[in-house]
């Protein structure tokens, strides 16, 4: 089949205004002809040209081997001289212009993107969280621990010698249920927060925090207190506090690929990471641990479930404990308000063993 010859526009790179000429295909080059005199102006090997894309929609251009372009505004004419000349186009442009490839395409995508989130993301960031040298998360426990003080913590009111009777009640717990000491080092501390209620956490390193509310809720159940504190360190144990922030600084990550600027999302992850909970399986981590130390610690699992029972009757206090908190201001927004069903704890803790 002769070759045909295509009228379009050159811009030679030199001049600002556009030559009208000819192309053709002559073997394995792409030849420029005047279009009056239909003399040689310029020859280029085919795998050396910049062929455009395939579009619904706009000009055509060409990119050529020195510098000079080929502008061509009627797509259909140079799609059909296209065609012509028997040129093939890179398979990706006809996937692209196929919607069942691209409906295909989004859902594979969709796929990874599902598969990644629900096992690479929290396998990943475990991988991470338990590689993390012990000083490094002891820092960013302290430097977690601050930020908190600095907005949502105040100083305790909860008489110092009830807080060395809870931690000391805690720490013979600890020693009698790990007495070879296998046990990750901790340090509790007590405060006030209207913001976060009744409430106990733990932060990376070790730091495990109990709201006077708290105290004020079990101060008749010392057992259930130091079940709770029992809970916090099974997260310490797992480095579960670590893990949730390497998954945000993940999600972060992925949120930065796919959309270009995470500046917003990384903005918001300090509060994200104070009203998320832990992923129910990092509860039953926790719960495992805290109904092990307390049964090798010679309390009864079971007394966990007064702590259930008081949070779902709204927190009532004993007559006498004024200061305890009611309705929703007992709900425990970071550690424990989204755990797994309160009834299936109480089942697991009176059911232990």
């Amino acid at each position: 089949m002769a070759a045909t010859a295509l009228s379009t526009r050159w811009f030679d790179g030199r001049q600002p205004r556009a030559q009208v000429v000819r192309i053709r295909i002559d073997g394995d080059a792409l030849v420029l002809l005047s279009e009056d005199t239909e003399a040689l102006l310029r020859r280029y090997p085919l795998s050396q040209v910049r062929w455009p894309e395939r579009r619904s929609h706009g000009q055509r251009q060409t990119d050529l081997p020195d510098g000079s372009l080929l502008q061509h505004e009627d797509s259909a004419q140079w799609d059909r001289w296209w065609a012509d000349q028997g040129l093939r186009e890179p398979a990706v442009v006809g996937w692209m212009q196929s919607w069942r490839t691209t409906l295909g395409a989004v859902g594979a995508t969709m796929f990874l993107l599902v598969v990644g989130w629900q096992w690479g993301v929290p396998l990943l960031s475990s991988t991470v969280a338990h590689s993390v040298p012990a000083g490094l998360e002891a820092r960013i426990g302290r430097q977690g621990m601050e930020q908190l003080e600095r907005v949502f913590l105040a100083p305790s009111e909860i008489p110092l010698a009830e807080q060395q009777a809870i931690r000391e009640r805690f720490t013979a717990a600890v020693h009698r249920a790990f007495p070879d000491g296998r046990v990750p080092r901790w340090q509790l501390s007590f405060h006030a927060s209207r913001a976060l209620g009744a409430n106990a956490f733990a932060l990376p390193g070790g730091q495990i925090v109990v709201t006077d509310a708290l105290v004020q809720l079990l101060r008749d159940a010392p057992d259930v207190i130091t079940g709770v504190l029992a809970h916090e360190l099974g997260h310490v144990e797992h480095r579960h506090g670590l893990d949730m922030m390497v998954r945000a600084g993940l999600v972060g990550a992925v949120v930065g690929v796919v959309l270009g600027d995470a500046s917003g999302f990384l903005a918001a992850i300090p509060a994200t990471l104070l009203t998320q909970s832990y992923s129910r399986d990092a509860e039953r981590e926790a719960d495992e641990f805290a109904a092990f130390l307390l049964d090798r610690a010679g309390i009864a699992p079971a007394v966990m479930a007064t702590f259930f029972e008081r949070m779902q009757r709204g927190a009532a206090p004993r007559p006498g404990d004024a200061g305890a908190p009611r309705g929703p201001a007992a709900e425990l927004p970071i550690a424990i308000s989204s755990h797994p069903d309160s009834e299936e704890r109480i089942r697991f803790f009176r059911d232990w063993r």
